[in-house]
């Protein structure tokens, strides 16, 4: 028999192709050295014999430096009460806004603004009840913040019970935290959530009489400046029967003071005018008070600045926030803006009666 027809009929596997156990054999003696022993993978070596593999472990991160640490500021405060708003308007004013991020991710999202060349150089994040599963990390995550000697600020939004209560009927929509029960009773488990972020905060603005327009306002002259000042104050004029100023930090009376109310002439006018301030100044105890009041918030300014606090809200009350402490407080402010404190005058219930 020929080589061709011996060929022709030796089996064949399932798949057409000679079962050929002779090339297998072959292709393993190729596979050997001349000395019998299999090839093994050649390492690449470098030209010293070392491996070049061990030559290319990763190097360490370079550490950011601190003048690439972003600004950063944490908006919060009660649902309703014009978060939205505040960070739309640093989101006008430059600021890279984010929000409802979880707690535990706010040292990551500083972390990536300082590897931003200089791109993301101030934060804002936004942090409600939303993510109240998340609330608890925060306080951890400021911690690690201030471990890493970033300049962070907490802005807090507070409002009456009734207004929250109003907006939130006016646009028929539940509290988040209401569940089954009644507005007022989210808006309480909200305050009791808050209460010791609200105790951290460096600015508290109550939003109660505030419109739109009139929060953008005072967003803008905190946060507007091209260079940061060492201290900012809010000096709030009120009337005590129209009630306390929930965000004040500091409150005087001014009710020991003759009330201009009682002089006809003066009745119409309120602190501005200069006859009433006049009048108010000429009393007995009047400038007195000016000055070592003025002299007492240098030192309450001193410690703030040691404590980090950057704004202060002072307030100062009459019976009706028109005359006493309208004119009181426009003294003060000018007295504060001279000792090189940023100062805004806010007379929150003048025009009311």
């Amino acid at each position: 028999m020929s080589e061709n027809e011996r060929q022709e009929h030796e089996p064949r596997t399932g798949d057409g192709r000679a079962n050929d156990a002779r090339a297998d054999d072959g292709r393993t003696k190729e596979a050997q050295t001349d000395d019998g022993q299999a090839n093994e993978p050649q390492s690449d070596k470098g030209a010293d014999g070392t491996d070049s593999a061990q030559e290319s472990t990763t190097m360490d991160t370079p550490a950011v430096p601190d003048a690439a640490i972003p600004e950063l500021v944490i908006i919060s405060g009660m649902s309703g009460a014009g978060r939205s708003t505040a960070a739309k308007c640093l989101e006008d004013l430059g600021w890279f806004v984010v929000d409802n991020l979880p707690p535990a991710l706010i040292p990551t999202m500083v972390e990536l603004g300082a590897r931003s060349q200089g791109n993301v150089a101030r934060i804002a994040v936004v942090v409600d009840v939303r993510g109240r599963r998340f609330f608890d990390n925060l306080r951890e995550s400021l911690a690690d913040l201030a471990s890493k000697s970033v300049t962070r600020r907490i802005v807090f939004l507070e409002s009456s019970d009734e207004a929250l209560v109003r907006r939130f009927e006016s646009v028929r929509r539940p509290h988040p935290l209401q569940g089954d029960g009644r507005i007022v009773d989210g808006i309480a488990a909200e305050r009791e959530l808050l209460r010791e972020l609200r105790g951290d905060a460096d600015l508290v603005i109550d939003t109660s009489s505030l419109n739109v327009h009139e929060l953008r306002a005072k967003m803008d002259a905190q946060f507007a400046g091209e260079e940061e000042p060492e201290l900012r104050a809010t000096v709030m004029s009120f009337g005590f029967k129209y009630g306390l100023p929930v965000d004040a930090d500091l409150v005087a009376d001014m009710r020991f003071l003759p009330n201009p109310h009682w002089v006809p002439e003066l009745r119409p006018f309120t602190g501005l005018n200069e006859e009433v301030s006049a009048y108010i100044f000429n009393q007995p105890g009047a400038k007195e008070f000016l000055d070592r009041y003025a002299e007492l918030l240098q030192l309450i300014a001193a410690g703030y600045r040691r404590e980090g606090k950057r704004y202060v809200t002072i307030a100062v009350g009459c019976t009706g926030g028109k005359h006493r402490s309208v004119a009181m407080s426009e003294k003060l402010a000018a007295r504060l803006a001279s000792e090189g404190v940023e100062t805004v005058v806010v007379h929150r219930d003048m025009g009311r009666e």
